[in-house]
């Protein structure tokens, strides 16, 4: 069965998010897995860490993800299947390892751009990781609740929308939720696109996703991650979808200090499906 995978290292905003993760797998009828990575000690002498230290921190990571199962499961007035699994060695590697052991539907986790997870998003094996990542992410900010998806958002540069778009995805997610679909997009002076071009964008969109009923809404900014994210705020979006690629919005986002704080601080979760 389908199943949402949520990484935590026990800290509140993931705690936050694994809350999130486990009603919306109530929702949707799918199973949940709690996830947490032991890193493994640097030796920084000819000396290891002791064994037994190792051993211990693994057996507590598996105690607190069982006591989590329990309250995830008495909180929750739907009955769902959970799962617990301790991995040892990289985050990013372990999230990849395990998504190859389930039927992902997505994997979900925290932003705070303080502490470990600016560290888990933005380290620069993981940027790669994250922009090659077969299954969608959802990033939630530290503050948000999961509830009903009654407006969702997608940020297209309508450049190659053909190959880029996964209309799937967005589908199925829109209909599960019977939301309201908002199709923006953000053109700057070094980057504009030409009325031919927004024009066979939207067409293809429409061809795709037309049977959603979509809205389209242009503007024109230089400060991109900031139009995106007062976009949210103004349509009172309850998630954003961004698509990595090479040449995207969201990658354009990931370049700057400054806009990786707005992307972790923005007031609603963000979903990153891969083109």
């Amino acid at each position: 069965m389908k199943t949402i995978l949520a990484p935590t290292d026990f800290s509140e905003v993931s705690l936050n998010a694994v809350n999130y993760a486990a009603k919306m797998a109530g929702i949707l009828g799918i199973n949940l897995s709690l996830f947490h990575v032991c890193p493994v000690a640097m030796a920084y002498s000819d000396v290891p860490p002791p064994a037994f230290h190792f051993e211990e921190t693994i057996s507590n990571a598996e105690k607190q993800l069982k006591e989590l199962k329990a309250k995830i499961l008495s909180d929750s007035p739907k009955k769902i299947m959970i799962r617990t699994k301790v991995l040892t060695g990289d985050v990013v590697a372990g999230i990849r390892t395990y998504c190859e052991t389930i039927d992902t539907y997505a994997v979900v986790m925290g932003a705070e751009s303080t502490n470990a997870v600016d560290r888990f998003l933005f380290g620069g094996s993981t940027i790669e990781a994250i922009r090659s990542l077969s299954w969608p992410l959802i990033v939630v900010p530290s503050d948000v609740k999961f509830g009903r998806l009654h407006k969702i958002g997608l940020a297209c540069d309508f450049r190659d929308v053909a190959g880029t778009v996964p209309v799937e995805e967005i589908r199925h997610l829109v209909k599960e939720f019977n939301a309201e679909l908002h199709i923006l997009h953000v053109h700057t002076s070094d980057r504009k696109t030409s009325e031919i071009e927004n024009a066979s964008a939207t067409r293809w969109l429409h061809d795709q996703l037309g049977v959603l009923n979509p809205k389209y809404h242009f503007v024109k900014s230089e400060k991109i991650e900031e139009s995106i994210n007062n976009f949210a705020d103004k349509n009172k979006l309850d998630m954003l979808i961004v698509t990595p690629k090479k040449h995207s919005i969201f990658n354009k986002i990931l370049k700057t200090s400054k806009s990786r704080k707005i992307v972790l601080h923005a007031h609603v979760p963000v979903l990153s499906i891969h083109e």
